[in-house]
């Protein structure tokens, strides 16, 4: 049987603009926040509620070939090799082709398997947004990225292995962990909380880069958690 693969994934969003929210729901947004901090924050925040934003890169990351994709917003281009980041090569399209070309990929059947999908926080985040996206697109995933928590054979959450499914309460960044694994820290320029306006203004190549090393340090973390702690979870591989 062929060995299985690993496919390393992260996204960026860019939420809707506010004033392009219907009047309903930017006052039901506002009424859920009691917390009046948080209120004045909503109309920057829609790339975090779901269905208001757009899937504008994923990043993917071959694990045992330390190779990788970024499907990237942009006028249609074939695949071809990207300088930004060592050993990659890049996809652009519109939502609705990076979409259908992550399911695509993901979903391809070699030996009869499907890949074994690593994120951070992709149960939490990641998943329920390409899930719902594609489903407002009107494309029918491949695949379910939010199956049963407690089995990482399909989907390997490394955030939800590093609290260990819910029995520690702190949650800490990829940054953090990738600092306590000696594995190479994926901060660059920009950051997450910086997606909206680098996407306004115009900067969806850096954007592409800061999601291909984000995607690139998470296979490097479950590259290290493998032979370790991943064992002892059921659907993990074995040592």
């Amino acid at each position: 049987m062929a060995e299985r693969s690993t496919i390393a994934f992260d996204i960026e969003v860019a939420g809707f603009p506010w004033e392009e929210v219907d009047e309903i729901t930017r006052g039901y947004l506002l009424e859920r926040e009691k917390d009046p901090e948080r209120r004045d924050a909503v109309h920057e925040r829609t790339a975090l509620y779901p269905g208001l934003g757009k899937v504008i890169a994923i990043g993917l990351w071959l694990v045992k070939e330390d190779r990788g994709m970024i499907l990237l917003e942009g006028e249609d281009e074939e695949e071809r090799g990207w300088e930004k980041v060592p050993n990659s090569k890049i996809f652009r399209g519109d939502e609705r082709a990076l979409l259908a070309r992550f399911w695509e990929i993901t979903g391809r059947r070699s030996g009869g398997r499907i890949p074994r999908l690593v994120s951070y926080n992709g149960r939490g985040y990641d998943g329920p947004v390409l899930l719902t996206r594609s489903a407002q697109l009107g494309l029918a995933p491949s695949r379910h990225l939010v199956g049963y928590r407690y089995d990482v054979a399909e989907h390997c959450d490394l955030q939800d292995v590093m609290c260990f499914q819910g029995a520690t309460r702190d949650r800490y960044s990829l940054d953090y962990w990738c600092r306590r694994f000696d594995v190479e820290s994926p901060k660059g320029s920009i950051d997450g909380s910086q997606v909206g306006r680098e996407y306004r203004e115009g900067r969806i190549d850096d954007i592409g880069e800061y999601c291909l090393r984000d995607v690139r340090a998470t296979g490097e973390l479950y590259r290290k958690l493998e032979p370790t702690l991943l064992p002892l979870f059921k659907g993990g591989p074995q040592s």
